[in-house]
């Protein structure tokens, strides 16, 4: 198993959050550090602070030099996918070939709705989605792509300088939608994000999606499968070890562990020695 940090960009400061970075920076045991996508505080005083994740994600680049980048996930509602595919090609060369390219079809009403940015039912999210997939997958990797959609319409669009990693960034998509979600991610992602739960959901939702990879004639094992591991505000390193060991026995491959705010620093390395100490990594 791999392990990997998130510092959601909610209730921080930059401050605080560049200590983090820098420091994990410096410790082989996180292969990546990872932010979200979202305007709004979530699952707390949505009032509160909250930095746009592409922006912070390209200084945190900017700040270190071995971990690997991601937006776990982008809200594809939130940018156009042509603008997205030129966003992720920059930070792409800007960060030296680190950028995973994280994406998903968007959920926050809250937010969505206070901006006037359009969600829709769940139904046009998807298909919103499955266009957006396509289209980002030709940017990232075509000379020019043409697309004929619902909601997107491409004529010989470009978007050049692409990126050092070829074909393009690796996509990793979030959710757990067995009939939507897994499919697409069965057909366009190199990265599937179980957003967290019991192991037993993990490995259903797995067998979800080697069944799509089935249908389509793809090999899941190209698929990384990734879930989101919280740390409490009691750092209790073991009970995080638990939880990702249980889930390493369903195949997971990378746990990504979800800081708690204030962050600081001073919690990385206890955490990585225990992970060390427990066998786990891989």
């Amino acid at each position: 198993m791999r392990f990997a940090f998130k510092t959601s960009p909610q209730n921080t400061t930059w401050t605080d959050m560049l200590a983090v970075w820098r420091a994990a920076d410096d410790i082989e045991v996180f292969e990546s550090g990872w932010t979200f996508d979202h305007f709004y505080p979530i699952f707390s005083d949505s009032t509160g602070p909250c930095l746009e994740g592409w922006i912070t994600l390209t200084a945190l680049a900017q700040a270190t030099e071995r971990l690997r980048v991601g937006v776990l996930v982008t809200g594809i509602h939130y940018r156009h996918p042509a603008v997205l595919a030129n966003m992720a090609s920059a930070l792409d060369i800007v960060s030296g070939g680190r950028l995973e390219l994280g994406i998903g079809a968007g959920w926050n009403e809250e937010e969505s709705g206070a901006y006037g940015i359009e969600l829709g039912s769940i139904k046009e999210r998807f298909d919103r989605f499955e266009e957006a997939c396509e289209i980002l997958t030709s940017l990232l990797s075509q000379e020019t792509t043409s697309f004929d959609g619902r909601f997107y319409q491409l004529k010989e669009a470009r978007n050049e300088p692409k990126g050092p990693q070829r074909p393009h960034p690796p996509i990793c998509i979030g959710g757990s939608g067995e009939k939507r979600t897994l499919r697409i991610t069965a057909k366009y992602a190199q990265h599937w994000n179980f957003v967290g739960g019991p192991p037993e959901e993990f490995a259903r939702k797995r067998d979800v999606l080697a069944s799509h990879c089935a249908d389509i004639g793809r090999n899941p094992d190209e698929i990384t499968l990734s879930a989101h591991v919280r740390l409490d505000g009691d750092r209790n390193y073991g009970k995080v070890l638990e939880e990702a060991a249980a889930l390493g026995q369903e195949g997971l491959d990378l746990a990504i562990i979800y800081l708690p705010p204030p962050y600081d620093p001073a919690v990385l390395q206890p955490l990585a020695d225990a992970i060390t100490a427990s066998g786990l990594r891989g």
